[in-house]
């Protein structure tokens, strides 16, 4: 499933947006561990700017492009998961910009006049049902501007496991419920994507991939382009992307999620280009009538800044006026594209780790322009620093307690029960710290998922080494500790009665 950046400051990962802030306040305390921004002897002021990024998130592989005025600037760096070197064929997951594709796939049904944006989902998708009758009044329109009424709170998306496709995820919704009147407001959710996918394939009869294909990607020459349901599916010549800690970055396959029509195709930098040129008219005028493409860029009722797959902002998320983008975030792939129809202007950005490639594709943008780019931050970066010197020191302190459990015990064999419970209860605290922390992610968002010490393998493997230390640590040392009263206990008795007599002979 994508993670993309909400326009509105919250995330489709349900916090994503409140866990960076938290972990950004957690930097300013660090600030001075922050990797600083490292540029490379290459030959353009792009390259560098990439390598600056590349170095600053430890990213292994990064392809971006530049177009002006017709010129497109490449700029590959680095290697894919199998230690290929990164071309422009490279094949990238691109996240949730994969709904700019499903939503143009719905306005090519409209064209062909199989179905309206503001028909009933009901009426397109007879399988589709909820525990809430107000289900019955959403229409395609709101799926694709996220103002459907879906919403994290009633419908977790990160569940596992994941439906493999968009049929299940439909069933999956049949005792969900909706968290506002259908196309009262605003709340991105990657499943009312799912639905415009199944939508996609009921109406049409074809896959959402084969309709892809074959109503986009072959038409606009996007030969190495593809969909999947599934966001780990593997796909032929698509190496896996990386987790990154500390600065080092190791490979590891995509976490598990449902991806179809929300966040599973598979691409590459070239033929982004060609989607770019595309949604700016300059490729591809006789697949789309124009009025029908712009409806895609522009803004919906209740919705702004977000339009059908787009929204009206910069790729950073700042305001710029004419500029259309969208965002992608995989757990070990990351994306940003964006244009200006007006200016000719556009730029993609594909890599295969984490990081915020929109602030790379931004300063891009502003560098074209004659800009000086802002300087990159990874409050990631530093928090992890943050959580790994926590980790070291619940080891360091809860091993020192267990070892020096005898000693503890010795002083304390007589007190009564009560209080030696007492002394007991801080390491049943860490204990449960140790169980809650990493479910940080879902309590940011006011939910309660066990399954996060799984998920954060992928997102914040720190939370889970973390969280294992005070868990198994605080295990270790509360059951010293009650081992050493116990056997204290029974010295103690046996002192009180005193040496054992020998018996008289007969």
């Amino acid at each position: 499933m994508a993670f993309h950046v909400e326009p509105h400051g919250g995330a489709a990962y349900g916090g994503l947006v409140r866990i960076l802030l938290f972990l950004g306040l957690l930097s300013t305390l660090l600030s001075s561990c922050a990797v600083p921004a490292v540029t490379a002897d290459t030959p353009t002021t792009a390259s560098r700017t990439v390598e600056a990024y590349a170095e600053t998130f430890a990213t292994p592989g990064i392809a971006a492009a530049l177009i002006s005025d017709g010129d497109v600037d490449l700029i590959v760096r680095g290697r894919d998961g199998a230690g290929a070197a990164i071309t422009p064929e490279t094949r990238f997951r691109i996240g949730s910009m994969s709904k700019s594709m499903t939503a143009t796939a719905i306005m090519l049904l409209v064209q062909d006049g199989s179905v309206e944006l503001d028909d009933r989902v009901v009426d397109r998708l007879p399988e589709f049902t909820m525990a809430d009758a107000r289900y019955e009044q959403i229409t395609i329109r709101q799926l694709l501007s996220h103002t459907s009424g879906l919403s994290l709170q009633t419908n977790d998306e990160f569940a596992l496991p994941a439906p493999r496709t968009t049929r299940a995820v439909v069933a999956e919704l049949r005792q969900g419920r909706l968290v506002a009147e259908p196309g009262a407001r605003f709340e991105y959710h990657n499943t009312n994507y799912s639905l415009a996918a199944r939508i996609v394939e009921t109406v049409s009869g074809q896959p959402l991939d084969d309709f892809l294909r074959e109503r986009l990607f072959v038409p606009l020459g996007m030969h190495d382009s593809l969909s999947v349901d599934a966001c780990d599916r593997t796909v032929d010549e698509l190496a896996p992307g990386f987790s990154v800690v500390l600065g080092l970055a190791y490979v590891m396959p995509e976490m598990p999620g449902r991806c179809g029509g929300n966040g599973g195709v598979v691409s590459t930098l070239a033929d982004m280009v060609q989607w770019l040129h595309f949604n700016q008219g300059t490729v591809g005028a006789a697949l789309l009538e124009r009025p029908l493409l712009d409806e895609l860029h522009a803004m919906q009722p209740n919705a702004s800044p977000y339009g059908l797959g787009w929204q009206r902002l910069a790729p950073d998320g700042g305001d710029a006026p004419g500029f259309v983008s969208h965002g992608g975030t995989l757990a070990t792939f990351t994306g940003s594209m964006a244009f200006a129809s007006a200016t000719g202007r556009g730029v993609v950005v594909l890599t295969n780790g984490v990081g915020s490639p929109g602030e790379l594709a931004q300063n891009l943008i502003s560098e074209s322009e004659g800009v000086p780019p802002k300087p990159y931050e990874n409050p990631l970066g530093v928090a992890n620093s943050i959580l790994s010197v926590l980790a070291a020191v619940a080891l360091l302190l809860l091993l020192v307690t267990t070892l020096r459990a005898p000693r503890w015990a010795a002083g304390r064999r007589s007190a009564p029960t009560p209080r030696l419970l007492l002394r007991l209860f801080p390491l049943t605290l860490v204990i449960v710290a140790g169980l809650v922390i990493p479910l940080t992610p879902a309590l940011l968002r006011g939910s309660v998922n066990w399954q996060y010490w799984v998920i954060d393998l992928w997102l914040f493997p720190l939370l889970d080494l973390l969280g294992a230390v005070l868990v198994l640590g605080g295990i270790s040392a509360l059951v010293s500790r009650i081992v050493a009263l116990q056997r204290g206990q029974v010295l103690l008795r046996r002192g009180r009665q005193g040496p054992s007599q020998p018996a008289e002979p007969v």
